[in-house]
């Protein structure tokens, strides 16, 4: 089983959210940190990452990861498999890693193909792309700019019982500290 802090990450509409649900579903006691959340609780003054953004925008987002990071610690030290869903990228996956004290810590990065994460995207209530981000330049992030720690999946063609349980197989490969 899987014990101490999961952060499951990925493009948008990779299925972090269903997916990192679902897992925390399958533990025996588990929460599931969406770290969306903590960017909404900001009423007034909020700023949107986008490409290009300015500090603000970057100070938020860090911020954001913090809060997501402290609360994942929080629930671990309550005895807890905190499983963090967010859209984590780049240079910010290392930094991430190092937000969270708890051992051991997982990292699931789910990376389908872009024609399957147009499609997801398509089919979702919510959009994520369009106007600054495209399905293109966050899926060139992620494989140019990421470093692969963790464990990657290609979830194209996987269900999300499926991707829980190559998860679950393959934790090993997935615990980073």
């Amino acid at each position: 089983m899987l014990d101490g802090v999961v952060l499951v990450t990925g493009v948008m509409a990779a299925g972090k959210s269903t997916v990192a649900q679902a897992l925390a579903e399958t533990l025996p006691r588990a929460v599931h940190v969406r770290g969306d959340l903590f960017r909404r609780m900001i009423v007034s003054g909020r700023e949107e990452y986008a490409p290009g953004a300015g500090d603000e925008a970057r100070a938020q987002l860090r911020l954001r990861y913090r809060l997501s990071a402290a609360t994942a610690d929080a629930y671990a030290e309550a005895g807890f498999t905190a499983v963090v869903q967010d859209v984590v990228l780049g240079e910010d996956l290392r930094t991430y890693v190092g937000l969270v004290r708890t051992r051991p810590l997982y990292v699931v990065v789910l990376a389908p193909r872009i024609e399957a994460v147009a499609a997801r995207e398509a089919e979702r209530g919510k959009t994520g792309y369009g106007g600054a981000w495209t399905i293109e330049a966050l899926d060139e992030a992620l494989h140019a700019q990421t470093p692969r720690i963790g464990l990657w999946l290609d979830t194209t063609e996987l269900t999300v019982r499926r991707t829980v349980e190559e998860i679950l197989a393959e934790r090993q490969r997935a615990r980073v500290l």
